[in-house]
This record gives C-alpha cells, sequence and structure tokens, in this order.
C-alpha cells in the first residue's frame, strides 16, 4: 500500500467510492483526506470533493467531521497558510480542483512522510507530473530535484530572505543527500 497506509480502511472506502480510482488526484485527495483534515476547506468545500471524487463512498463520518486525524499533527496556522499561499500564487488555473490540491498538498507537507507518501500516491514521478500540471511554474523552479517538502520550504525562506542553509551552495553542504536523495518507501525527514 501507499502513504494511505495509516488508514488502510479510510482510504479503501474512499477509493471504492470514487469517480476514478486512477486518476492522480483522485489518489492525492483521498491520500490525504485518509491521513488528516484537509486544512483551509470549510465543510461546503469539503462536501463538493467529495461528492465530485468519492461520490459512492460509504462510511465518511470520520472525513465529514474532520475528525481522520489518524496521522494528527500539531500545526502552526501561518506555517500551512504559507505553504497554501505558495502554491496559490503558482497555480495553473484558478479552478477549484487547482484551490483543493493546494490545500491538500499544504497539508500534507506537515507529516511525518515524504510528500509522495503522505498524500497517498504511488511514487515521487506522480506527485510530480501533479504538481507540474496544477503548480508549473513553481515546479519548474526544482531545477535540482529537490525533496518536495524542502524545496517548498526552502521557497518559503527565500520569499521571506532567511537562509537556513548549512553551506553557501547545496553542492557543498554536508546535507545534499538528505535534500536531493532519492526517495522510496520508508519514512523521511522533512
Amino acid at each position: 500500500m501507499n502513504a494511505a497506509m495509516g488508514v488502510p480502511g479510510q482510504y479503501q472506502r474512499l477509493m471504492a467510492g470514487a469517480v476514478d480510482p486512477a486518476d492522480a488526484v483522485t489518489q492525492a485527495l483521498g491520500g490525504v483526506l485518509a491521513r488528516f483534515p484537509i486544512l483551509g476547506l470549510g465543510a461546503p468545500a469539503l462536501d463538493r470533493l467529495l461528492r465530485r471524487y468519492f461520490p459512492r463512498a460509504t462510511g465518511l463520518g470520520a472525513v465529514a467531521s474532520g475528525a481522520n486525524s489518524a496521522g494528527c499533527f500539531s500545526l502552526p496556522a501561518d506555517e500551512f497558510e504559507d505553504l497554501q499561499a505558495l502554491l496559490m500564487a503558482h497555480r495553473s488555473n484558478d479552478d477549484e480542483e487547482t484551490q483543493w490540491l493546494a490545500c491538500a498538498v499544504a497539508t500534507a507537507c506537515l507529516g511525518d512522510n515524504h510528500l509522495w507518501q503522505d498524500m497517498g500516491l504511488p511514487d515521487r514521478d506522480t506527485l510530480s507530473l501533479l504538481l507540474k500540471r496544477h503548480f508549473t511554474t513553481l515546479c519548474d523552479r526544482n531545477t535540482g530535484n529537490m525533496k518536495w517538502k524542502k524545496f517548498f520550504y526552502k521557497q518559503l525562506c527565500e520569499q521571506a530572505e532567511v537562509n537556513l542553509c548549512k553551506a553557501p551552495s547545496c553542492k557543498v553542504c554536508a546535507d545534499y543527500a538528505l535534500c536531493f536523495g532519492p526517495e522510496v518507501g520508508g519514512p523521511s525527514t522533512r
């Protein structure tokens, strides 16, 4: 199983009722919903999301109530808002799907695994394609193929004109492998 392994029953119920379980957006939204309450979505938006992607899903009381927090985390509101704003500033279009994905990606960034895992996606390439389609200009900035969570936080640091990096260049940094190493199975560091 992929990133939704923390709550397999919830993920399976969502995907069993999905319009298109093979769609990457559906997998991503389902993966996040199975693990976290998607921040930034009010009840009406969540209801529209569920009706659009998971109309036949059953037993979604936890999702509907926002109590689906098996991977519960404590989050400063400004961190989520900064991540969401970064994504929205680079959105490829202004449709509701992209807005929902911005909230889902920002929420999943707060999980403990690689972003693709916390979003319930099968691999990093699927996440990269999803980001390329919905947040093209931001995706295009990741020229070094940095891990997505690290990349997003680095972008926020650059916006704030804060340099938390240990070295003047990624190529000479002792932590290079943490930021640019392969993302396969297992937990990660942000």
